[in-house]
């Protein structure tokens, strides 16, 4: 497995929340009683890999720019709009304008490294955000990815444990995929190895995007003359786009379909019994936790001393300090849990849903 296990995660979310939590409150200044936050002066620059995906902006950034102001520091932020290239250089013009840490959503984690150990050699510590930059002296914060992927084939096995199945990937230059797919795989392997499922089709998608998965999903279901029982696709966009490419053939709510993020219109397919299970990864807990270990490396630039980390084993063989978060399976069952916690308002969630046939609804 790619992971070793390092207390069980310790229960990751709560402990991140809390821990970080009282490493950005103020601290003592000299003279009258004073007080300044650790991150006072300090700058922290975030390199987006693609803003106009719905996520960052409706639920990651407001979450990482608070916790940086919470902590006394300033945040300005530049978008590579799904290049590499523009990222590379975006991430030299964050540490021209001030910044003191850097926090990279990486649109290709191999192209990145040399930026990362650039910005590293300046004296400017990185966190790789939400995906994976193989780069040790870089922080890694994110959800546990390989538990996503076996959260998302246990429901859809659960409903469909026999069968043709087709597997959605994600963008093959970001080790996410992989790792998803890799947790997918643990949880599927045994009916596999039994025949009691068939692998007819799997594919990575460029980008994660939606189109290009229904159009794979599309060639799918014609080579095997609509026969797919379920699929396993690796984010809320895939899934959507899959789940079109179904409905075209009247099979949209009849094969079990994966995905992840919260992304409103998944949830709103999970109450509609178009989508099976919508992975939850509350993006707030993410942004806080990077914002205050950003805070943090400002104070102290060791990476060993941020809080609640723990190692993670890469699968380049490095030994990533690494936070991660414990994500929730969303089902028909506790779509509940979404709505308490207002990620989502109930007219969104049962847009189109037979009053009664939901919790929620």
């Amino acid at each position: 497995m790619f992971y070793r296990r390092v207390a069980a995660l310790v229960g990751a979310a709560a402990i991140v929340a809390a821990g970080c939590g009282a490493a950005a409150s103020p601290t003592p200044a000299g003279g009258g009683g004073a007080t300044v936050a650790p991150g006072a002066g300090c700058t922290v620059g975030v390199s987006w890999n693609n803003y106009q995906e719905e996520r960052w902006a409706k639920w990651d950034e407001p979450a990482l720019k608070a916790a940086i102001e919470a902590g006394g520091g300033t945040y300005i932020s530049n978008d590579a709009k799904s290049s590499a290239e523009t990222q590379a250089s975006n991430t030299e013009n964050l540490i021209s304008q001030g910044a003191k840490v850097l926090v990279i959503l990486a649109q290709d984690g191999t192209a990145i490294k040399p930026s990362v150990a650039s910005a590293i050699s300046q004296g400017v510590p990185v966190i790789a955000y939400d995906r994976l930059i193989e780069d040790p002296q870089a922080v890694y914060i994110t959800f546990d990815n390989v538990e996503v992927g076996r959260m998302q084939a246990r429901e859809v096995f659960k409903a469909m444990p026999k069968g043709n199945y087709v597997f959605i990937k994600g963008n093959q230059a970001d080790a996410n995929a992989d790792f998803l797919r890799g947790g997918q795989q643990e949880i599927l392997q045994a009916a596999i190895d039994s025949g009691d499922i068939k692998n007819v089709g799997e594919s990575y998608t460029d980008n994660w995007d939606p189109a290009i998965a229904q159009t794979n999903m599309e060639q799918f279901l014609t080579a095997n003359n609509n026969d797919v029982d379920a699929v396993v696709a690796s984010n809320d966009g895939m899934a959507g786009g899959v789940v079109a490419a179904l409905a075209a053939q009247g099979l949209a709510g009849k094969v079990p379909v994966s995905g992840q993020d919260g992304d409103l219109p998944a949830l709103n397919r999970v109450a509609l019994g178009t989508q099976t299970v919508d992975v939850w990864k509350d993006a707030r807990e993410l942004g806080k936790a990077a914002g205050e270990a950003a805070i943090q490396l400002c104070a102290d630039k060791d990476i060993s001393k941020v809080k609640n980390t723990i190692i993670f084993k890469s699968p380049g063989g490095n030994d990533m300090t690494s936070i991660l978060l414990t994500p929730i399976p969303i089902t028909k069952d506790n779509l509940n849990l979404v709505l308490d916690a207002a990620w989502i308002t109930k007219d969104v969630l049962c847009k189109d849903v037979t009053p009664g046939s939901v919790g929620g609804c």
